[in-house]
Formats: structure tokens, C-alpha cells, sequence
């Protein structure tokens, strides 16, 4: 029997309707209109995709977003004053600083001026010294994303055997400690284990972060085990596909993310949302 097809736009649509909901109650209750200022350094093509995607997705729900859009050669010290500016507004809840920036600019020290009680990407080392607590007052948008697209599905991590292969600080990591913290047991993998499939195959769920394309087949998945698929490339052909062979993988597992369309709409589903958990 085919695997479940877990739809990200449709979870992502039901996020941002609760996100809508919380704008319009604070708007009503309190006279808040929430806003988000997004800088993008450069004229990276992808950022300015993403970049106008997160407005639009803004836009729907009722939060107002500014974006400054810097040029390739902006120095450190003036996207740092900015974000000092951006810090004391009170009028904007959350910062966003779209990555990658030009090689002139230090990330770490960029992330580290942002306020972490707008640091709503949760890249912040307070943010996450707060997730290895379980005290979270934003979460790393794709792995929160991916919780809620299994709680969606009501599969409950808890108790499960989850296997994370990638390790990176924006999905790997995060997502193995978020899955501690709602019980599960987890393993993390990355390009130096040993005997890769055979641990695979032992998870009950799967999420697959490693950047090479379809390089997940059925071989590394345990019968009726739920697949999440974080990555995205481009295959021979040019077409998008992810981090699992969709085709081989969807007759051996229960539940399956596809590429595109899964786990990519909750990342900014999840970042409105954390938008909205910056106000107590």
C-alpha cells in the first residue's frame, strides 16, 4: 500500500489561518498590528524570492512587513546599526536578516546583535541555549515546521525511534533536540557514519536533511516508517526533487513528505507564526 502523502501546503494554509486569527485578536484586544522588518544584503536571486514570498505570506495574515533591501557592498557596521535601529523600534516584532550574506560580513556577529526576543529565525545562541532548555519563545522554523506537520498528521513522535541525517545549525541539530524534547529517542546521522542504511532502517521516523538528491532510496527504510524530506535540489533533468527517491521510498514507508510542496511551505508558515509568539 502507497504511503500517505503528507500535504505541506495544506498544513502550512492551516498555520497561517491560526496565525490570521491571532493577528486580528490582537489587533481587536490590545491595538497590536505586528511587524517584521526582513534585510536582504545583495541581489541574491533566490533571496529575493524567498524574501517576497515571506511578504506575501505576511500580507495574508495581517502582519505588517518592511523590507530593507541593502546593497552587496553595505559594510558590517552599517547593517549592524540597522538592526540596533530595528531593536528599539517598537513598532517591529521580529527581524529577519535573509542568509546568505556577501563574505564580507560576519553571520555569527549579524545574528548575535539581533534582540533574541525578535530573533524569530531562533538563530540567536540565547534562542538556542532556550530549545535545549524546552523553553522557547520562537523555534527554528523548519523543524517547528515538521512538528507541526506530523501533529497535523497525528503522528506522535513520542516514545518513536527518529533518525536525523543531516547535522547542520538550522535543521539537523534543532530538529534532533526539538524531537527530545516531546520524548522521543534520536539518532543523528551525517556523511561520516558507518553502515548508513542499516540505521536507517531502523527509525520509525525518518528526516532526511543531507543535500543530495534522491540519494534516500527504499533499501534505508523500515517498512511503514514516516519519511520527512527537507531537501531540495535540482535532478538531471532540471526538476525539483528532494533529499529521498520519492518514487522508490513512497511504496515502503506509511507517511511521506514530497518535494515540493512539503516541508518548504511550513518554514514560513512557522516564521509568521513565531511573528505572533513574540507577544505575551
Amino acid at each position: 500500500m502507497a504511503a500517505i502523502i503528507m500535504d505541506g501546503k495544506k498544513t502550512a494554509a492551516y498555520v497561517r489561518q491560526k496565525v490570521k486569527e491571532k493577528c486580528l485578536l490582537l489587533k481587536k484586544e490590545k491595538g497590536i498590528v505586528l511587524g517584521l522588518a526582513v534585510i536582504l544584503v545583495g541581489d541574491d536571486n533566490a533571496s529575493q524570492i524567498y524574501v517576497r514570498n515571506k511578504a506575501k505570506a505576511c500580507e495574508e495574515v495581517g502582519i505588517n512587513s518592511k523590507q530593507y533591501t541593502l546593497p552587496a557592498n553595505t559594510g558590517q557596521e552599517e547593517l549592524l546599526k540597522l538592526i540596533d535601529t530595528l531593536n528599539k523600534d517598537d513598532k517591529i516584532n521580529g527581524i529577519l536578516v535573509q542568509l546568505p550574506l556577501p563574505k564580507h560580513i560576519d553571520e555569527k556577529e549579524v545574528i548575535k546583535a539581533i534582540d533574541p526576543k525578535k530573533d524569530v529565525d531562533a538563530f540567536s545562541n540565547e534562542n538556542i541555549g532556550r530549545m535545549f532548555c524546552g523553553d522557547m519563545i520562537c523555534s527554528p522554523c523548519t523543524p517547528s515546521g515538521i512538528l507541526e506537520m506530523l501533529d497535523y498528521y497525528k503522528i506522535d513522535v513520542r516514545g518513536k525511534h527518529c533518525v536525523v541525517i543531516g547535522r547542520s545549525a538550522i535543521v539537523g541539530k534543532p530538529m534532533a533536540m526539538m524531537l527530545l524534547n516531546r520524548d522521543a529517542t534520536v539518532t543523528v546521522c551525517h556523511s561520516k557514519t558507518k553502515d548508513l542504511p542499516h540505521i536507517c532502517r531502523q527509525a520509525d521516523i525518518l528526516v532526511v536533511a543531507v543535500g543530495k538528491p534522491k540519494m534516500i532510496t527504499c533499501e534505508y527504510v523500515k517498512p511503514g516508517a514516516v519519511v520527512v524530506d527537507v531537501g531540495i535540489n535540482r535532478d538531471e533533468n532540471g526538476k525539483l526533487c528532494g533529499d529521498v527517491d520519492f518514487e522508490s521510498v513512497k511504496e515502503t514507508a506509511s507517511y511521506i513528505s514530497p518535494v515540493p510542496g512539503g516541508v518548504g511551505p511550513m518554514t514560513i508558515a512557522m516564521l509568521l507564526n513565531n511573528v505572533c509568539n513574540t507577544v505575551n
